[in-house]
Parts: C-alpha cells; structure tokens; sequence
C-alpha cells in the first residue's frame, strides 16, 4: 500500500524508511503511513477512519485534479456539493477514505441565520473540469493542505460531548447521523458519524486503522485548557515535550501541539 498512495495525488514524498512513508507539500507533512504485516486488517464497522480529507487551494486546482483522475482511469466513489465546498471522494487499496475537495467562498456558507449550511448534492463535474481552464495537473499545489478529517464513532452525543465539550471544538453543523466540528468560524476540521459505526465500541490494539490525528492549536493557553477540561473528565493524557495525547472514547489518538 506505501508504494500505491502518491501517484494519483502526486504528493511529495518527504521521507521514507522500512514500512514508513511520509507524504507532504514542500517541507510539510502531511500525512505519515505506516505499513506493519503484523496488524490485523481493519473491519470497516470499527471506530476510526472514515476519510483524509485534502483540500485544494482553489476550484481550479480541484478541477485540475478531477481531470488528471479521470485520465489515470482512478476510480471514484462520490462527488458532492455541500453548499460550503465541492467534493470528490475516493479510497486507498486497503480501503481507507480520501476526499479531495476546494471550499467555496466564505460568504456562501452562512443561511439568513448566520448558521453553517451543509448539504449532500450533485456535483456538476462538467462546471468544475471547465474551472481548470485547460490547465494540466502538476502535482499537489503548495497552498494544498489537510483540510479535514471525518471519523467513524459509536454514538454523535458521546462524540459530542468530547470534541466539543473536552477539545473545545464547536459544534458547526449536524447532519443525519453525524456531527461536524468546526474552530475560527470553519465549518470543520474533524466531524464524527455513525454511518458504518452504530454502537462501535474501542478499537482494540493492534488493529489496523488510523493511528492518530495530529492538531495544532493557534496558543499554548488552548493546549493547556484542553489538559485541564480532560483530567476534569477524568480522561487520560500523555504529556510530552511539545504537547499532549489524548484518546477519543473509540480509541483514537489525539495529538495536540502548540
């Protein structure tokens, strides 16, 4: 699977090592894969992954994309317009979910209320390959980043109730079965559903998945609010030298930096 991930995308490869392999943009990392025969393979109905979501820094570079996709015949899962973005969904070999997306303007986001919009509709594909303007794709765009990550959970309240309540996340958004959670007005950085995942309980160890989410937080002050909400939950924290890692209630490792 190491060897199959970049050519699609075209994402640098920063670093690799025996079962490693780190992808970025530049000198960035963005995304770090590790490979280990030892695991057992995922079931698609635990807690953990539901896709990586890569965001483009523009409508162009998305329909550049699309178009360099659909000439590499890779095969496509979904396309969707969400009000706040238009999206294109995908999966590695082993099964884990990639969405490649471009938000639209801020500006359309909002309803009369001032309230996040999201909604699951066509894409019209045609409009977003003319968006390239007979532009080749040429690699993952410097201004490209992780704009995203949507996980699988067991229950949206007990979601809830930890990135909202614990992290500090807003609640930008809910949809049937999931919730969205967003920081500094986004309509979300990390989201949570229960569509594969009903009633999922912890991921065991030694199971392949995700492995951890890393975050930065724009102040040392949030880090250390985090650390105070969590111990006052009673959860568990693993401090290191540049920050902290906590578990969802799934499992999944956070890693929080400032």
């Amino acid at each position: 699977m190491l060897d199959s991930v970049s050519p699609h995308d075209r994402v640098a490869r920063l670093a690799s090592s025996k079962g490693r392999l780190t992808l970025g943009t530049g000198t960035v990392p963005l995304l770090d894969l590790l490979g280990d025969p030892a695991l057992a393979p995922g079931d698609r109905r635990q807690a953990g992954l539901f896709h990586t979501a890569f965001l483009m820094p523009s409508r162009a570079e998305l329909g550049r994309w699309l178009a360099h996709a659909a000439a590499m015949r890779v095969p496509l899962q979904g396309a969707s317009d969400h009000i706040v973005s238009e999206a294109i969904y995908l999966a590695d070999p082993e099964g884990n979910g990639i969405e490649v997306y471009a938000d639209r303007p801020v500006a359309r986001w909002h309803g009369p209320a001032g309230e996040i919009r999201m909604s699951t509709d066509p894409l019209d594909m045609q409009a977003l390959l003319r968006a390239a303007d007979g532009t080749e794709w040429s690699g993952f765009p410097q201004g490209g980043t992780i704009g995203h990550v949507h996980l699988q959970v067991g229950d949206t309240a007990e979601a809830d109730r930890f990135y909202s309540a614990v992290l500090g996340l807003d609640i930008a958004a809910r949809y049937t079965g999931a919730s969205f959670y967003g920081s500094g007005g986004y309509h979300h950085q990390l989201a949570g559903n229960i569509w594969n995942s009903p009633r999922a309980e912890r991921r065991a160890e030694g199971a392949a998945g995700l492995g951890a989410i890393e975050i930065i937080l724009r102040e040392a002050a949030d880090l250390r609010a985090i650390a105070d909400r969590a111990q006052g939950a009673g959860i568990a924290i693993s401090k290191g030298d540049d920050g902290l890692t906590i578990r969802d209630p799934w499992n999944t490792a956070i890693i929080l930096r400032a």
